[in-house]
């Protein structure tokens, strides 16, 4: 059977170069094809050569390793994608999972498992550290109806819109009468229940289950 192509888009030199070195130990059944240390990098030159697999890291120098897979996506829909990060918040699990993530693994697992978790990718699995994979059933369990629309509450939704209609905090609290710190707590339960880093990403997903 031949090696699994896989390409590593991470800006940690040394953990890249030693992933790489294990890699190339015979009967590995992974061949790197190319380390790409930025996004950018990785949308300019992948895609001339997509592997089979790319092992993404999430925190890279400018654009992150979520947006660098929704791209990629869009170039090569057939690409497989193992998130390799330090990164364990539900936030960044959830993202990288919706932009096409096939499986989500933490920088410390063992190579050996690094390999496996491949193997599981190319064969159509959705391999996670069992650390993620208790984030993953535990979200689940405090939401079990899947495709649920999330729960803002009426003040959450009288703020969200008038961010969605450009509002700065001081607006929205003049606009509601309450202070400014109640604005920064309800835009920041806005932001947990949606999954949103940004005013601009909070708002897309809200108008998405509106």
């Amino acid at each position: 059977m031949s090696a699994i192509r896989t390409a590593i888009i991470e800006d940690d030199q040394p953990f890249a170069n030693a992933l790489e070195k294990y890699f190339a130990m015979p009967l590995s059944g992974v061949e790197c094809i190319a380390v790409y240390p930025t996004a950018e990098e990785a949308l300019r030159l992948l895609p001339r050569n997509p592997p089979d697999v790319v092992l993404v890291d999430i925190n890279l120098p400018k654009m992150s390793g979520i947006e660098c897979i929704g791209h990629l996506k869009g170039q090569c829909p057939t690409l497989l994608f193992l998130i390799l990060t330090s990164y364990d918040q539900n936030s960044a699990i959830f993202d990288a999972l919706k932009a096409g993530a096939s499986g989500y693994l933490l920088k410390r697992t063992p190579p050996a498992e690094i390999v496996s978790a491949i193997e599981q990718v190319r064969s159509g699995g959705s391999p996670m550290s069992p650390h993620i994979a208790r984030q993953v059933v535990s979200y689940f369990h405090r939401n079990p109806v899947p495709g649920e629309q999330t729960s803002l509450t009426v003040r959450e939704r009288d703020v969200i819109e008038l961010l969605a209609a450009g509002a700065m905090y001081k607006e929205i609290a003049d606009t509601l009468s309450i202070t400014l710190e109640t604005v920064r707590s309800h835009v920041k339960n806005i932001y947990d229940k949606l999954h949103a880093h940004s005013r601009t990403e909070a708002v897309r997903k809200y108008r998405g289950q509106s």
